[in-house]
């Protein structure tokens, strides 16, 4: 499918989703939200895709926070709305049963963390630099930033984050566990397609039922979410591809995993 912001491509086993507004630093607006949801159940859809990853067009930015322009005339009724849609976008990429591997390149701003924040595994480039500054706007972060960002780094961190709107460099983002790891520019696409491909080369649905117990888990009880996993771990037992992993294993041979 052609999008008018996106680029899309697959190959190994890997797709490939590039929000393309350069013009904009792929700032997101309404459009680009339901292109993104488009291409992901696309992707979802499509058995030869089994990771995704996520990035900018250019070097500058990967989501230079939302359109500010599509949002001056929002009141209360509306802004509600408007949150609600990006949410439905994050909710889908963190709930997503594909790995999905955002590639930050340059800035991430506002929505643009937020979107970072629902994928699964986060790679920055040296130059990236992150942040929640809605404060400076009079607003608050509303794509789920409030509420990931705190599960992630920690309540204080993210307290200091959003209520003083500062931008942090991608060493600091490392150092605070709001990305993974972080590389030179020119090899973060390279990094992230080998992350990938060493992803796909593991059972399909044994990555959905880890993005699931691990997603499903994080607002329990540590007993409850023990349950959860040995649910979860039963239902992956159930699967062909477990039988087809173990046999592999004790044949010395590579398996040939099929989703099944």
């Amino acid at each position: 499918m052609t999008f008018k912001n996106l680029l899309t491509k697959k190959g190994d086993g890997i797709g490939w989703i590039t929000i393309n507004r350069p013009d904009k630093l792929n700032a997101i607006n309404v459009e680009t939200i339901e292109e993104l949801k488009t291409a992901f159940r696309d992707f979802e859809q499509d058995a030869e895709v089994r990771a995704v990853i996520l990035t900018g067009a250019g070097e500058k930015a990967f989501v230079a926070g939302a359109d500010i322009s599509e949002f001056v005339h929002l009141d209360a009724e509306l802004g509600s709305h408007f949150s609600r849609q990006g949410q439905a976008l994050t909710r889908s990429i963190e709930n997503y049963p594909k790995p999905v591997i955002a590639a930050v390149n340059g800035y991430a701003l506002g929505g643009g963390t937020e979107i970072a924040l629902a994928c699964h595994i986060r790679l920055a480039s040296e130059n990236a630099k992150l942040g929640q500054p809605e404060v400076k706007l009079g607003i608050i972060p509303g794509y789920g930033g409030t509420q990931r960002l705190a599960r992630l780094v920690g309540k204080g961190k993210a307290m200091e984050m959003i209520l003083s709107g500062r931008l942090i460099e991608a060493r600091e983002a490392g150092e605070v566990g709001l990305v993974n790891r972080v590389v030179p520019a020119t090899e973060l696409l390279s990094a992230a397609e080998a992350l990938a491909k060493e992803i796909v080369k593991n059972a399909p649905l044994a990555l959905a039922y880890s993005i699931e117990a691990i997603n499903h888990g994080l607002d329990k009880t540590l007993d409850d979410g023990l349950e959860l996993e040995a649910q979860v771990f039963g239902r992956t037992c159930a699967t062909e591809d477990f039988k087809e992993g173990a046999k592999a294993f004790l044949e010395k041979r590579k398996p040939d995993f099929r989703g099944r």
